[in-house]
């Protein structure tokens, strides 16, 4: 009991056909990269296999629906939709799990997976047939749009233009900070009435938890994990994750500064600035070129460095043996740590409230260790 029928549809295609109930496990861990067409869906379940597998689960699909459940049950994924209906005794479906990896050592690793919030589960082929309809018709109509053309083009520079001549002679300590925030948390037409921020951290949990989820498989299988095609629609019109995020920060600090600088900057001039910038290697990001890393993101690649270049001191032991027994890569992100944590607007909470609940549990615990570091009494002056 461990083959299922398998149906995928998407806008314009239904392929069906019979596969291992684990075949079906991967590819509800693969609508993790967001595929909208069978064929970004193949491109996806290709993280699960070895780059020296020629194997293809869809050779023997053919065109159209099987509504007929085989041996351990039936498996539907409506990508237009975004519906999975799932009515199986070898796994259950849902938009987080795990889905397990084979290891370089032929062992056997669960790995976790995390989908967006729009995906629907059912439990059975009357239901799907039920709703499919109405939410594709429902996704079809809506306007896909890049709202990096907004967040990096022209209205960001014109904002900033315009605060730049607003506080002329302005010597608030915080100045930067204060414009920065409102035009974080200002909602915009152009943004569908919702703000900048609203926009960077709808998908921010969601990549987060596939660029983790694919650390784990390439540290695992020792193969970094196939990356989203830039082609792809989930390239295209990518959320924010992290990485992208701080960059942003850093990207508009600093054409702010440019703009303060040069009171004859213009909005045009400014982007100018910021294509240079982002274009070009910078020592906060280890020499990086910010492009880069956005871009790999996008695609959901983590970024590496080698061991050797983690070593904190070369006379160390310890950390050259280290170095020399790793057969497995070491990542590099960013994490924010340079941004006011203190207020909202920076923060990766989507919401005032619960970022606030967390700025009370902080203080709480600072305040609790304070008491019993007192009296404790662990060191007679200063530890440190």
């Amino acid at each position: 009991m461990s083959e299922i029928t398998i149906n995928l549809i998407d806008n314009s295609r239904i392929i069906s056909g019979y596969a291992h109930g684990s075949i079906g496990d991967e590819l509800l861990a693969s609508l993790a990269a967001e595929p909208e067409t069978i064929a970004e869906l193949e491109d996806a379940h290709q993280r699960f296999r070895s780059k020296d597998s020629d194997f293809n689960p869809f050779g023997f699909f053919y065109e159209g629906f099987d509504p007929e459940p085989y041996d351990a049950g039936i498996l539907v994924i409506d990508l237009g939709a975004r519906v999975v209906a799932c009515d199986s005794t070898y796994s259950g479906a849902s938009k987080e799990g795990t889905v397990h990896i084979r290891t370089d050592d032929e062992g056997r690793f669960p790995m976790p997976y995390k989908l967006a919030d729009d995906w629907k589960f059912v439990r059975s082929v009357e239901h799907y047939h039920g709703i499919a309809d109405d939410r594709r018709a429902a996704r079809s109509s809506r306007a896909r749009v890049d709202y990096r053309e907004i967040l990096f083009g022209p209205p960001l520079f014109e904002f900033i233009a315009a605060a730049r001549d607003l506080h002329k002679g302005d010597d608030d300590e915080f100045l930067f900070t204060n414009i920065h925030a409102k035009w974080l948390v200002t909602p915009r037409e152009d943004l569908d009435g919702r703000s900048p921020r609203d926009v960077m951290l709808e998908k921010h949990d969601l990549i987060g938890a596939d660029l983790h989820s694919r650390a784990l498989q390439w540290s695992f299988t020792k193969e970094c994990p196939a990356p989203l095609p830039t082609d792809s629609d989930a390239f295209r019109f990518a959320g924010f994750g992290t990485n992208e995020i701080v960059v942003y920060y850093d990207l508009v600090r600093d054409v702010l500064a440019a703009a303060f600088a040069d009171e004859n900057a213009d909005a045009e001039l400014l982007e100018a600035y910021a294509s240079e910038w982002l274009s070009s290697p910078n020592g906060e990001f280890s020499d990086r070129i910010p492009l880069e890393i956005i871009d790999a993101e996008r695609r959901r690649m983590n970024l590496t460095v080698s061991p050797i270049e983690c070593i904190v001191d070369e006379d160390c032991e310890i950390c050259q043996m280290m170095a020399a027994d790793f057969d497995t890569p070491m990542f590099w992100h960013l994490d924010g740590s340079g941004m006011e944590y203190d207020r909202y607007e920076f923060s990766f909470f989507r919401t005032k409230e619960e970022f606030e609940d967390d700025q009370r549990r902080f203080n709480e615990f600072n305040l609790k260790f304070e008491k019993t570091y007192q009296a404790a009494d662990w060191f007679e002056g200063d530890p440190f």
